[in-house]
This record gives C-alpha cells, sequence and structure tokens, in this order.
C-alpha cells in the first residue's frame, strides 16, 4: 500500500544509523528521501546504502555540513532522512483495549517531568527492550518526540507508542479504574522495588532527576518504593532508574 503524499513542510528528519535503519525497515515507503556523506566508505555505510537501495528510496549524497543542519546535530554519524510522519493511531485507551482479550497485564512506563530529549529517547529504548507497551507523559512537563530523541532511542521512537497527555493525574486515575497499579519511585518511599508485585498490570511512575515527581502525581500512587542505592551517589539518571524497574518487571513476569 502506498503512503499518501504529504507536503515538505509536515516532514520529520531522522538521523544516524538505528533510527533511519529501522525506518528503512518497518516503513520504507514513508522516507522521502536519505542524504548520506559522500566521503564515508566504511563497511557500515557501505551495508546501509545496500538496505537503502534495496528498500528504494532515492539517496542523495551530501557533506557532513549539510547534513548537521539538516539533522540539528553533528551527531548524524553522515545519515539522514526525510521522512513522512507515522501517524500515531492508537491511543491509550484503544492500546488497552487491545490488550485486554490477550491478558497479558499491561507494563507502562510513566515519566513526570523529563523534559532532556536525550533522557527521553533512552527512555524509549529501555521501553522497548523490556518489553513495555506504552510510556506515557504529560504535555508540559515533557520532551516531545524530535530527530534528537529518535537518534537516542536507536529507532525505538519508531515501535514505543509515546502518549501525551492532558491531565497526568487524571490520566493515572483512569489507569487505576482499570486496576492497573499506578507504582511511584521516591527515594523516601517504605519498601523497596524488589518488594513490589510487577506481575500485576502495572504503571512505573518516574520523575526527572533530582527533583522527583510532582507532588500531585506523587499523591496519586497508589505505592511508593525505592531503588536500593548503595554507592555515594544518591540518585540514578532517569533512564536507568527506568532500566532497572522495566526489567526487575520483565524478570519478575518470567
Amino acid at each position: 500500500m502506498t503512503s499518501p503524499k504529504i507536503s515538505p513542510s509536515a516532514a520529520k528528519v531522522l538521523f544516524g544509523f538505528h533510527a533511519v535503519g529501522v525506518r528503512l525497515k518497518t516503513a520504507p515507503a514513508s522516507v522521502i528521501e536519505v542524504y548520506f556523506e559522500s566521503t564515508r566508505r566504511d563497511a557500515r555505510m557501505r551495508q546501509f546504502l545496500d538496505r537503502a537501495r534495496e528498500a528504494g528510496v532515492r539517496l542523495i549524497e551530501a557533506d557532513a555540513l549539510r547534513i548537521a543542519k539538516l539533522a540539528g546535530s553533528h551527531g548524524h554519524q553522515g545519515v539522514a532522512a526525510r521522512v513522512q510522519p507515522l501517524e500515531q493511531a492508537r491511543s491509550l485507551d484503544d492500546l488497552l483495549e487491545q490488550l485486554e482479550p490477550t491478558g497479558e497485564p499491561p507494563l507502562l512506563l510513566v515519566l513526570d517531568g523529563i523534559t532532556d530529549p536525550h533522557n527521553l529517547g533512552a527512555c524509549l529504548r529501555v521501553a522497548d527492550g523490556a518489553g513495555a507497551h506504552a510510556v506515557i507523559a504529560p504535555k508540559d512537563h515533557a520532551a516531545g518526540i524530535n530527530a534528537t530523541v529518535a537518534k537516542v532511542a536507536s529507532g525505538a521512537a519508531e515501535t514505543m507508542p509515546y502518549f501525551m497527555v492532558t491531565n497526568l493525574a487524571r490520566t493515572l486515575g483512569e489507569l487505576k479504574e482499570r486496576n492497573i497499579w499506578v507504582i511511584g519511585t521516591s527515594d523516601d518511599a517504605p519498601r523497596t522495588l524488589y518488594q513490589a508485585d510487577l506481575k500485576v498490570p502495572v504503571a512505573l511512575v518516574l520523575g526527572a532527576e533530582g527533583q522527583g515527581m510532582r507532588q500531585l502525581t506523587r499523591k496519586t500512587c497508589d505505592e511508593l518504593v525505592s531503588i536500593p542505592m548503595h554507592g555515594a551517589v544518591e540518585s540514578l539518571n532517569v533512564s536507568v532508574a527506568s532500566g532497572v524497574c522495566l526489567y526487575e518487571a520483565l524478570r519478575q513476569r518470567g
């Protein structure tokens, strides 16, 4: 099925081998054109260009500066692509309703106050790796998906549903109505992550490093848990903490 035509102004930019490579693999028809650094001739670039040619996409030779301007970053690895945005057809409600008949307990990652695109990209990547069903964030206290997020996520920004909600506390309340247990992380929680039952339908809530969750978000949680810290540092980066929590859920679920 051919992708609908869209105006150039509606196109988005992906950069880096992982982000562009995943789009070529999962939705090649959505790739408008790929820019590649003509002076780079190593094996990784050759393999990437072979994949792009197999997908039938338009290839454009460019220098590193032009690609950096297109990507808005010098960390492009010599590759960038203009692509049609993929529609996020499903709402959070739709996703949860589709999960119900499978009997698989939902595993959701909720990020409160994560505004750094590098942190968001890393969280999306770890959520994808751990098999989470979605990542949720508030519209007014969160980073959106941009080229930097997609690059850091290494393709997970294309595969992991990311829902930005108007009112996070209300959304958490709606999850609770669906019998999803809302567990927040806090340094001062009386119980540790490893004492929590993560086999049930669960939403794991993490706040920004240092300040943590907002007070209303914290009050909305069913339970608070801590990640044990035995060294000199007081807290983990949010993407690392997300990985610890999600993979503990994965371990418990067997």
